[in-house]
Protein backbone atom coordinates (compact mmCIF):
# COMPACT_ATOMS: atom_id res chain seq x y z
CA UNK A 1 0.00 0.00 0.00
CA UNK A 2 1.50 3.27 -0.85
CA UNK A 3 1.91 6.36 1.18
CA UNK A 4 -0.92 9.27 -0.12
CA UNK A 5 1.82 12.53 -0.90
CA UNK A 6 1.53 15.03 1.08
CA UNK A 7 0.30 18.29 0.05
CA UNK A 8 -0.52 21.62 2.31
CA UNK A 9 -2.43 24.95 1.52
CA UNK A 10 -1.77 27.51 3.40
CA UNK A 11 -3.45 31.70 3.09
CA UNK A 12 -0.36 34.32 2.99
CA UNK A 13 -0.14 37.44 2.76
CA UNK A 14 3.53 37.45 3.08
CA UNK A 15 6.35 36.42 0.85
CA UNK A 16 5.55 33.77 -1.39
CA UNK A 17 9.54 33.19 -2.46
CA UNK A 18 9.63 29.16 -1.30
CA UNK A 19 13.12 29.87 -0.19
CA UNK A 20 11.60 31.58 2.70
CA UNK A 21 9.89 28.60 4.29
CA UNK A 22 10.96 25.41 5.77
CA UNK A 23 12.16 23.13 2.82
CA UNK A 24 10.89 19.92 4.00
CA UNK A 25 7.29 21.92 3.21
CA UNK A 26 8.67 21.50 -0.70
CA UNK A 27 9.02 18.02 -0.89
CA UNK A 28 5.85 17.43 -2.98
CA UNK A 29 3.29 19.67 -4.72
CA UNK A 30 2.26 22.67 -2.73
CA UNK A 31 -0.55 24.43 -2.66
CA UNK A 32 -0.85 27.94 -1.35
CA UNK A 33 -3.63 30.85 -1.70
CA UNK A 34 -1.93 34.58 -2.10
CA UNK A 35 -4.87 37.08 -2.65
CA UNK A 36 -7.28 36.51 -5.32
CA UNK A 37 -4.95 34.03 -7.15
CA UNK A 38 -3.62 30.39 -6.05
CA UNK A 39 0.12 29.03 -6.12
CA UNK A 40 1.40 26.09 -7.18
CA UNK A 41 4.52 25.11 -5.96
CA UNK A 42 6.21 22.20 -7.63
CA UNK A 43 9.33 20.44 -5.56
CA UNK A 44 12.72 21.28 -6.76
CA UNK A 45 14.60 18.88 -9.27
CA UNK A 46 16.50 16.37 -7.02
CA UNK A 47 20.34 16.18 -7.48
CA UNK A 48 20.33 12.86 -8.83
CA UNK A 49 18.02 12.19 -11.79
CA UNK A 50 14.86 10.01 -10.96
CA UNK A 51 13.34 8.32 -13.98
CA UNK A 52 10.16 8.43 -11.87
CA UNK A 53 10.29 11.93 -10.84
CA UNK A 54 8.07 13.41 -13.64
CA UNK A 55 5.04 10.49 -13.21
CA UNK A 56 5.69 11.51 -9.47
CA UNK A 57 5.12 15.21 -9.76
CA UNK A 58 2.11 14.64 -11.82
CA UNK A 59 0.62 12.08 -9.47
CA UNK A 60 0.74 14.16 -7.30
CA UNK A 61 -0.69 17.56 -8.79
CA UNK A 62 -3.94 15.58 -9.56
CA UNK A 63 -4.02 14.29 -5.80
CA UNK A 64 -3.13 18.08 -4.60
CA UNK A 65 -5.90 19.78 -6.99
CA UNK A 66 -8.43 17.09 -6.16
CA UNK A 67 -7.78 17.24 -2.20
CA UNK A 68 -9.14 20.98 -2.21
CA UNK A 69 -11.00 20.94 -4.84
CA UNK A 70 -14.20 23.37 -4.11
CA UNK A 71 -11.86 25.64 -1.88
CA UNK A 72 -11.70 28.16 -4.51
CA UNK A 73 -13.92 29.78 -7.31
CA UNK A 74 -14.30 28.34 -10.79
CA UNK A 75 -11.91 30.77 -13.17
CA UNK A 76 -9.31 31.27 -10.60
CA UNK A 77 -5.74 32.38 -12.06
CA UNK A 78 -2.92 29.75 -11.41
CA UNK A 79 -0.01 30.94 -10.72
CA UNK A 80 2.94 27.65 -11.37
CA UNK A 81 5.71 28.18 -9.56
CA UNK A 82 8.33 25.83 -11.16
CA UNK A 83 11.57 26.54 -9.37
CA UNK A 84 14.63 25.46 -10.86
CA UNK A 85 12.74 22.77 -12.73
CA UNK A 86 13.31 22.31 -16.07
CA UNK A 87 9.61 21.87 -18.07
CA UNK A 88 9.44 21.75 -21.60
CA UNK A 89 6.38 22.98 -23.49
CA UNK A 90 4.75 19.39 -23.70
CA UNK A 91 4.48 19.24 -19.89
CA UNK A 92 3.29 22.75 -19.39
CA UNK A 93 0.70 21.72 -22.08
CA UNK A 94 0.46 18.84 -19.47
CA UNK A 95 0.16 20.98 -16.36
CA UNK A 96 -2.55 23.23 -18.26
CA UNK A 97 -4.50 20.67 -19.10
CA UNK A 98 -4.77 19.13 -15.77
CA UNK A 99 -5.43 22.80 -14.06
CA UNK A 100 -8.56 23.32 -16.73
CA UNK A 101 -10.10 20.29 -15.88
CA UNK A 102 -10.44 22.00 -12.07
CA UNK A 103 -11.40 24.86 -13.83
CA UNK A 104 -9.04 26.88 -12.81
CA UNK A 105 -6.71 28.96 -15.20
CA UNK A 106 -3.00 28.34 -15.33
CA UNK A 107 -1.90 32.05 -16.50
CA UNK A 108 2.25 32.51 -15.01
CA UNK A 109 4.95 30.53 -14.68
CA UNK A 110 7.74 31.59 -12.34
CA UNK A 111 11.11 29.66 -12.99
CA UNK A 112 14.22 30.84 -12.53
CA UNK A 113 15.28 28.38 -15.80
CA UNK A 114 16.00 30.04 -18.80
CA UNK A 115 14.54 26.99 -21.23
CA UNK A 116 11.36 27.12 -19.24
CA UNK A 117 11.08 30.53 -19.38
CA UNK A 118 11.00 30.56 -23.23
CA UNK A 119 8.63 27.36 -23.40
CA UNK A 120 6.13 29.10 -21.15
CA UNK A 121 6.51 31.93 -23.15
CA UNK A 122 6.14 30.47 -26.16
CA UNK A 123 3.25 28.31 -25.23
CA UNK A 124 1.37 31.79 -24.19
CA UNK A 125 1.79 32.02 -20.69
CA UNK A 126 2.73 34.85 -18.33
CA UNK A 127 6.56 34.38 -17.25
CA UNK A 128 8.21 35.92 -14.19
CA UNK A 129 12.31 34.67 -14.70
CA UNK A 130 13.55 35.15 -11.07
CA UNK A 131 17.60 34.72 -10.09
CA UNK A 132 19.73 33.05 -7.46
CA UNK A 133 20.32 35.18 -4.50
CA UNK A 134 23.23 36.99 -4.52
CA UNK A 135 24.86 40.02 -2.83
CA UNK A 136 22.94 42.91 -3.33
CA UNK A 137 25.60 46.10 -4.16
CA UNK A 138 24.52 49.72 -3.97
CA UNK A 139 26.32 50.96 -6.73
CA UNK A 140 25.05 50.77 -10.28
CA UNK A 141 28.13 49.25 -11.73
CA UNK A 142 27.78 46.45 -9.45
CA UNK A 143 23.93 46.16 -10.26
CA UNK A 144 24.21 45.81 -14.08
CA UNK A 145 26.90 42.59 -13.64
CA UNK A 146 24.13 40.85 -11.83
CA UNK A 147 21.95 40.69 -15.00
CA UNK A 148 20.92 36.99 -15.90
CA UNK A 149 21.06 36.04 -19.50
CA UNK A 150 19.27 37.47 -21.87
CA UNK A 151 15.80 36.20 -22.73
CA UNK A 152 15.44 35.11 -26.49
CA UNK A 153 11.69 34.41 -27.45
CA UNK A 154 10.27 33.98 -30.57
CA UNK A 155 6.55 34.32 -30.10
CA UNK A 156 3.75 37.02 -30.18
CA UNK A 157 3.09 38.99 -26.86
CA UNK A 158 -1.12 38.97 -27.00
CA UNK A 159 -3.19 40.83 -24.92
CA UNK A 160 -3.24 39.83 -20.95
CA UNK A 161 0.44 38.28 -20.93
CA UNK A 162 3.38 39.68 -19.07
CA UNK A 163 6.94 38.58 -19.83
CA UNK A 164 9.02 39.44 -16.64
CA UNK A 165 13.06 38.87 -17.13
CA UNK A 166 16.04 40.19 -14.82
CA UNK A 167 18.12 40.68 -17.39
CA UNK A 168 17.41 42.11 -21.16
CA UNK A 169 14.76 40.78 -23.41
CA UNK A 170 15.04 39.87 -27.19
CA UNK A 171 11.60 39.56 -28.78
CA UNK A 172 11.17 37.89 -32.54
CA UNK A 173 7.67 39.21 -32.88
CA UNK A 174 4.85 41.76 -31.83
CA UNK A 175 4.07 43.08 -28.55
CA UNK A 176 0.06 43.69 -28.91
CA UNK A 177 -2.25 46.30 -27.30
CA UNK A 178 -2.43 44.49 -23.75
CA UNK A 179 0.74 42.73 -23.79
CA UNK A 180 3.94 43.21 -21.57
CA UNK A 181 7.39 42.86 -21.34
CA UNK A 182 9.20 44.13 -18.33
CA UNK A 183 13.36 43.93 -18.36
CA UNK A 184 15.90 44.91 -16.07
CA UNK A 185 18.18 45.37 -18.74
CA UNK A 186 17.28 46.32 -22.62
CA UNK A 187 14.46 45.25 -24.45
CA UNK A 188 14.81 44.50 -28.38
CA UNK A 189 11.29 43.89 -30.34
CA UNK A 190 11.88 42.71 -33.56
CA UNK A 191 8.58 43.45 -34.38
CA UNK A 192 6.38 46.14 -33.97
CA UNK A 193 5.73 47.63 -30.24
CA UNK A 194 2.12 48.07 -29.33
CA UNK A 195 1.84 46.88 -26.06
CA UNK A 196 4.27 48.42 -22.85
CA UNK A 197 7.67 47.92 -22.79
CA UNK A 198 10.04 48.45 -19.43
CA UNK A 199 13.23 48.27 -19.81
CA UNK A 200 15.92 48.99 -16.54
CA UNK A 201 13.21 47.92 -14.27
CA UNK A 202 15.53 47.90 -11.26
CA UNK A 203 16.47 51.34 -12.03
CA UNK A 204 19.31 51.38 -14.79
CA UNK A 205 18.66 53.99 -16.95
CA UNK A 206 21.33 53.29 -19.66
CA UNK A 207 18.97 50.47 -20.95
CA UNK A 208 16.79 51.19 -24.27
CA UNK A 209 14.01 49.49 -25.81
CA UNK A 210 14.28 49.30 -29.77
CA UNK A 211 11.47 47.88 -32.12
CA UNK A 212 11.40 48.30 -35.84
CA UNK A 213 8.07 49.58 -35.52
CA UNK A 214 7.20 52.15 -32.35
CA UNK A 215 3.11 52.39 -31.40
CA UNK A 216 3.57 51.53 -27.37
CA UNK A 217 0.75 52.21 -25.41
CA UNK A 218 3.34 52.71 -22.68
CA UNK A 219 7.14 53.34 -22.83
CA UNK A 220 9.20 52.76 -19.45
CA UNK A 221 12.95 53.20 -18.46
CA UNK A 222 13.75 53.29 -15.14
CA UNK A 223 11.49 55.14 -13.35
CA UNK A 224 10.67 57.43 -16.14
CA UNK A 225 7.12 56.90 -18.02
CA UNK A 226 6.67 58.00 -21.36
CA UNK A 227 3.43 57.85 -23.47
CA UNK A 228 3.96 57.52 -27.80
CA UNK A 229 3.87 60.66 -29.75
CA UNK A 230 0.44 61.91 -31.08
CA UNK A 231 1.81 62.07 -34.30
CA UNK A 232 2.67 59.07 -36.71
CA UNK A 233 6.66 59.54 -37.96
CA UNK A 234 6.29 60.43 -41.83
CA UNK A 235 9.05 57.43 -42.22
CA UNK A 236 8.72 53.84 -40.40
CA UNK A 237 11.90 52.74 -39.23
CA UNK A 238 13.18 51.13 -36.32
CA UNK A 239 13.41 53.32 -33.22
CA UNK A 240 14.90 53.74 -29.64
CA UNK A 241 13.60 54.45 -26.77
CA UNK A 242 16.08 56.32 -24.38
CA UNK A 243 16.84 58.88 -21.71
CA UNK A 244 18.23 61.92 -21.94
CA UNK A 245 18.30 65.15 -20.09
CA UNK A 246 14.85 65.73 -21.21
CA UNK A 247 13.38 62.73 -20.57
CA UNK A 248 12.76 59.34 -22.54
CA UNK A 249 13.18 60.53 -26.04
CA UNK A 250 12.61 58.29 -29.45
CA UNK A 251 15.31 58.56 -32.58
CA UNK A 252 16.09 56.69 -35.21
CA UNK A 253 17.62 53.18 -33.93
CA UNK A 254 20.52 53.68 -37.04
CA UNK A 255 23.87 53.45 -35.49
CA UNK A 256 22.61 55.04 -32.33
CA UNK A 257 25.42 53.13 -30.42
CA UNK A 258 28.04 55.61 -32.32
CA UNK A 259 26.35 58.85 -32.47
CA UNK A 260 25.46 58.73 -28.82
CA UNK A 261 26.93 58.12 -25.46
CA UNK A 262 25.28 57.60 -21.92
CA UNK A 263 26.65 60.07 -19.32
CA UNK A 264 26.52 58.85 -16.07
CA UNK A 265 26.84 61.86 -14.05
CA UNK A 266 23.70 62.67 -16.17
CA UNK A 267 21.99 59.67 -15.94
CA UNK A 268 21.37 59.81 -19.57
CA UNK A 269 22.46 59.43 -23.11
CA UNK A 270 23.73 62.61 -24.70
CA UNK A 271 24.98 62.74 -28.70
CA UNK A 272 28.63 63.02 -29.49
CA UNK A 273 30.01 65.74 -29.85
Amino acid sequence: MTAEPTVHQEDTKSNSDPDSLPAEVYRQVHLKSEADKLLLILPKTPQKPVTEDWTQIIQDLKYCLSHHQGSWKAGTCVYLIAQNRLLDSRQLHNIGQIIASFKLKLSCIRTNRRQTAVAAATAGYSVEQEVSKVSLFSDTQSTQSLLAEPLYVKTTVRSGVAIRHPGTVIIQGDINPGGEVIADGDIIIWGCLRGIAHAGARGNQECCIMALRMQPTQLRIGELVARAPSVAPEVIEPEIAYISSEGIRLKSAFNFNKTHVFQQKKQGWQAKT
